[in-house]
């Protein structure tokens, strides 16, 4: 545990030099945005936040291993993995709407064992470490006690990079918000997985996400007593394709429709 501790307080030292550096610049004229595939956008700001949290992991932990969405996305293994996202809300970033984020997790032999988002426009901070609970400060997580799923409100997210996936999607969609109070889709999944650990979320639902999307967020949800899997109930989340998250009645409910 208190190597894991180590890991941590250099993850939140990262994140916290990343969040930073987001508020600081100036957002990219749409002449600088550049398109890695359909509606997905990359930036300087992205590149140079990654590199920024690349340089304090690999000082703070020499030979760790940095798995980030835009300089080195390969999935890889290492003793000591870093799977960061360095601006989770790149469009968002870009139209000045309020839900970006920074997402670092580390896997230590392949298990996940911290896992640090920040809240960018909020100025706020959540992590995790395997075994010792999901917190806000010092405040310990705890996900919703919402069972009925008719009381649940639900985050998501849209396929907008596989719009092969959309009936399907769709589908699901309308059964869900059908059967629930609501749905909700912000635009960062890091931060919708802090959602569901601060009991905001009872449940989500995202059908291709990656690891660096996942890495952070699914420690936090689990330290604070919930569930994420893919649709075959495995646990990994190195891994890109769905993943459904909750509280364990809600996520049970989710698997239900999502997974027919």
């Amino acid at each position: 545990m208190s190597d894991y501790q180590d890991l941590l307080h250099l993850a939140e030292r990262a994140a916290r030099r990343a969040a930073e550096h987001v508020r600081s610049v100036e957002r990219p004229a749409a002449s600088g945005w550049q398109l890695k595939g359909k509606s997905d956008f990359v930036t300087r700001v992205d590149l140079e936040t990654e590199e920024i949290i690349s340089e304090i992991l690999s000082a703070g932990a020499p030979g760790s291993t940095v798995m980030g969405e835009e300089l080195s996305p390969e999935i890889r293994e290492a003793d000591v993995l870093w799977v960061v996202d360095p601006v989770d809300g790149t469009t968002n970033f870009l139209h000045d709407y309020p839900a970006v984020g920074v997402s670092i997790g580390a896997l230590v032999n392949g298990e996940p064992a911290v896992g640090v988002v920040a809240d960018v426009t909020r100025g706020e901070m959540y992590h995790a470490v395997k075994g010792g609970g999901a917190w806000h400060g010092e405040r310990r997580l705890e996900v919703s006690s919402v069972e009925d799923p008719a009381n649940a409100l639900i985050g998501t997210g849209y396929p907008f990079k596989h719009p092969d996936l959309l009936p399907a999607y769709l589908r699901q969609f309308t059964e869900i918000l059908t059967s629930t109070s609501g749905i909700r889709r912000a635009g960062a999944a890091s931060l919708d997985f802090v959602d569901i650990a601060l009991g905001r979320f009872d449940g989500f639902w995202e059908l291709y996400l990656a690891p660096w999307d996942v890495a952070a967020g699914a420690l936090i949800v689990r330290e604070a007593g919930g569930r994420v899997t893919d649709l075959d109930w495995s646990r990994e989340t190195l891994r890109h394709g769905a993943f459904v998250a909750g509280n364990p009645a809600i996520h049970t409910w989710l698997m239900g429709v999502v997974g027919k």
